[in-house]
Parts: structure tokens; sequence; C-alpha cells
């Protein structure tokens, strides 16, 4: 005779973890061959904390390379004089279906960053390349979803940028403000796990946001990673995902945990050196969405 085991009637299965699929990417880096900290724009940084630029690369050339093994395509641009935070590529432009928004810094140490981003485009074959008219620092500020422009305000882009961005790339745009200024641009504070147009996924950290913004996140992603503090502080959220593997710095831990037991893969990598200029893995990668 077989004998059955039945659980007991309120125990439910074990989630099946899904099995999560890489979409292949295009970034567009520049390498740290300024880098330094000369000045003060945001809470991160301290000019009379030595820097080594030597270092910034070592750690920058393992970022690409971590890109690489996963099979995307890395572009580089060259480089400029006496722009030391040029490497952080993601504040140069948004491109979406090719078309290319531009960007125009708020602080007049970064504002010659714009038009060698711009150059590079044009000089890259793109034909629909628009600068903004307002202060717009591109990725750092929107993040594509795949059906949303989510797109932050309070410390550097301008909030009427948020309808500009609207009109050029053709896109609905959801506004959402950030309060903390340690999270000076909303790729600090959030980003996409999945971006899917049927089911996009994101993390992001609370405390970043004004009430009424985190309203429109749980409402919008109610499957959301949600961050810890420890995780936002060591710029967890500034994390690039390709829909499987997710780039995240070395310190959050868990943050990665979290993301392990929902069926992604972290990828860790050291970025201390970038941190000390207020950047971090996405903060040095512009995505190139054609």
């Amino acid at each position: 005779m077989t004998t059955i085991t039945l659980a007991p009637a309120d125990s439910q299965p074990e989630p099946a973890i899904p099995d999560r699929m890489p979409v292949a990417r295009r970034y567009l880096m520049c390498p740290p061959t300024y880098f330094a900290v000369e000045y003060s724009i945001n809470p991160w940084m301290h000019p009379e904390i030595p820097v080594s630029a030597q270092r910034a690369m070592e750690q920058w050339t393992a970022l690409k390379q971590t890109y690489e093994r996963f099979g995307h395509v890395v572009e580089v641009i060259e480089a400029q004089p006496d722009l030391p935070d040029m490497v952080f590529a993601a504040n140069a432009g948004t491109v979406l279906g090719g078309r290319v928004l531009g960007a125009r810094f708020r602080a007049p140490q970064r504002a010659a960053e714009a038009d060698h981003y711009r150059r590079w485009f044009v000089e890259a074959g793109y034909h629909d390349v628009v600068m903004p008219s307002l202060y717009n620092e591109a990725e750092g500020d929107l993040v594509w979803t795949g059906r949303y422009l989510m797109a932050g305000t309070g410390f550097r882009t301008d909030p009427a940028a948020h309808a500009e961005a609207q009109e050029v790339l053709g896109v609905p745009v959801v506004s959402l403000q950030l309060i903390d200024p340690r999270y000076y641009h909303l790729d600090t504070a959030l980003f996409v796990l999945d971006d899917s147009p049927q089911r996009p996924r994101i993390a992001y950290y609370p405390g970043a946001f004004s009430a009424g913004s985190l309203g429109v996140l749980r409402r919008l992603f109610p499957d959301a990673v949600i961050a810890t503090e420890a995780d936002a502080a060591c710029f967890g959220l500034n994390a690039v995902s390709d829909g499987r593997n997710v780039v995240l710095p070395l310190e959050a831990t868990g943050l990665a945990e979290a993301l392990r037991a929902q069926g992604y893969c972290p990828a860790v990598v050291d970025i201390s050196e970038l941190r000390k200029a207020g950047g971090g893995p996405k903060c040095a990668t512009m995505e190139l969405r054609h």
C-alpha cells in the first residue's frame, strides 16, 4: 500500500525562482584618463582627500571588461583634459530608438562635456541629436524602464526638462522628486532590473524620494526590490542590469543577496575610487538604445 503524506492545509509551496534572460546591450564609456576630485559639486566629493587616477583606471577597465564578458558591446569616447568628471558618461546623453537627447550640466565645471559627447554622436552616425534648452543631466536623471521614462528632479535636472524629454524622445515621462542631497541623481537611488515593456521591474531606495513620488513608485512597480540605506550609501542602486546579470558595487551585499534570491546574478565590482567623485557603475555607463 502506498502512503501519501499531505502537507498542512495552510502551507504553501516555495515559489519557483524565475529563469532570468539577459539582453545584449551596447554601452558608451569614457576612460578616467584625467580623473581627479578638484572641486565639490555633490556631497561625496572632498578635494582634500587624495585620489588615484591609476586606481580609477583599473576599476574602470574592470567594469568595462565585466560588460564585455557578458557579451555586451562597449564603445569608448576619448577623455578630454580639464574635464575630470567626463568618465561619468551616463550624465551626457539619453538614447532611445537611436534618437539622442544630449545634456546640459548645471555645474559649470562639467558644462564643456556636453559638446564633446554631442560631437561623438554626430561622428558615430547618429542623425537625430537634440541638445536640451534646460538643465538636463541625461541618464543621471532619466531612467528608461521599457515602458516609462522615470525622470528625477530636485538637485540637478530642471523639472521643466521632463516635458522637453517627452517631446524629443516621444515616450511617456513620470516625474520623481529627490529629497536627499546624497542621492542627487535618480540613478543613485533607482535602477532598472528588467526593461521588458510588458513587465518592467526596478529596485530603489525609498529614503531618496518624496512621499508623493514614493506613492507613484509603489503604484507602478509593486514588485520592486527595495534597497536598504546601507546598500544605497555605497552606491548599490547605481547599478546596471541586462535582465539577468546585475553589475553593482561589491559593498552592496544585502542588495546582492536580495537580487540573487529573485533569480538575478549579481556581479560585484570595486568602484571605491570613482565613488570619491560621487559615481558608480551606472554613472560610468551610458546605454545606446538603437
